[in-house]
């Protein structure tokens, strides 16, 4: 990209100095726009680098852990698939845009780079309205309904696999963050086991559905518990905030999901040492996920 694509009005420089990254929720759309924050961070250490999120998402805990300013707007769902509730999005999305285009024009922002989902569905037609570039980066094979807009508006469209259904798309990947690019399992595997509370001999299985949980998986998992258990295997389980509750109740006797053998977390923060500390992964198929696991080995 080039910085006349890249950059508002206001100057023309080898990097802007302003970016919003619009990416709440979940992580899948979370943590890409950490990577590239962290890497635009690299790029020009004085860059005004702004996320964009809602404060019930998960970009609530994780943006001011990794030391970005966030910035919420009001939460816009967008329907999966075309029902009577995605007539009102447009009404409800007139407070979100108005909310961005404020932001927008306080940071004084040169680009706002959108990775899907309902928060970049209004920041995109904010920045449109302003005049702001606009990146927009696609994970998924299938585009959701916000990036799908978003690629309308802009010749800047990143994706990561071959064949998604997107107007002026550039095959990138998906960011990692270095801690997850260059990691070296077996290094850190005895502090990682440590750190989780595991027998630092034991094989272990790593157990996530993403950062929501996986209802499916928690309860296949949770109902194989004492046979897992009794095979020698140690298991590290995030259950998702929803779910954590519930594994930890349908342990067997003598398993409380707190220590031991067979351990449930909400959510794990350090994905690098949750990946360093396992032997196998067991996990829902999103694309971070995949992106990730082929990127630790």
């Amino acid at each position: 990209m080039s910085a006349a694509d890249s950059v508002g009005p206001r100057h023309q420089a080898p990097f802007p100095r302003s970016v919003v990254l619009a990416g709440g929720g979940t992580a899948g759309h979370v943590e890409p726009a950490l990577a590239v924050a962290d890497a635009l961070r690299r790029a020009d250490p004085q860059m005004r680098i702004t996320m964009l999120g809602t404060e019930s998402g998960l970009e609530a805990r994780l943006v001011p852990a990794r030391g970005y300013e966030l910035r919420t707007i009001p939460r816009v769902p967008l329907p999966r698939k075309p029902t009577p509730s995605l007539l009102s999005v447009p009404f409800r999305a007139v407070g979100a845009i108005r909310a961005v285009s404020a932001i927008l024009s306080e940071v004084e922002a040169d680009v706002l780079v959108g990775f899907g989902g309902y928060v970049a569905f209004p920041a995109y037609l904010a920045a449109r309205r302003r005049g702001c570039g606009i990146v927009v980066h696609e994970a998924n094979p299938i585009p959701g309904l916000a990036n799908r807009v978003g690629a309308r508006l802009t010749r800047q469209v990143a994706v990561s696999t071959l064949g998604a259904a997107l107007p002026h798309a550039t095959l990138t990947g998906i960011p990692l963050r270095p801690a997850l690019l260059d990691l070296d399992r077996m290094a850190r595997r005895p502090t990682a086991r440590a750190a989780f509370g595991l027998d630092p001999d034991r094989p272990t299985l790593l157990v996530f559905g993403g950062s929501q949980g996986a209802r499916r998986i928690n309860e296949a998992v949770a109902g194989a518990a004492q046979v897992l258990v009794d095979a020698g295997i140690q298991v590290l389980h995030a259950a998702g905030a929803a779910g954590v509750a519930l594994v930890r109740a349908a342990l067997p006797a003598g398993l409380d999901g707190f220590a031991g053998p067979y351990i449930v977390v909400p959510y794990l923060d350090d994905m690098p040492s949750a990946y360093a500390a396992a032997d196998l992964a067991l996990c829902r198929s999103g694309a971070l996920s995949c992106a990730e696991l082929a990127a630790v080995g």
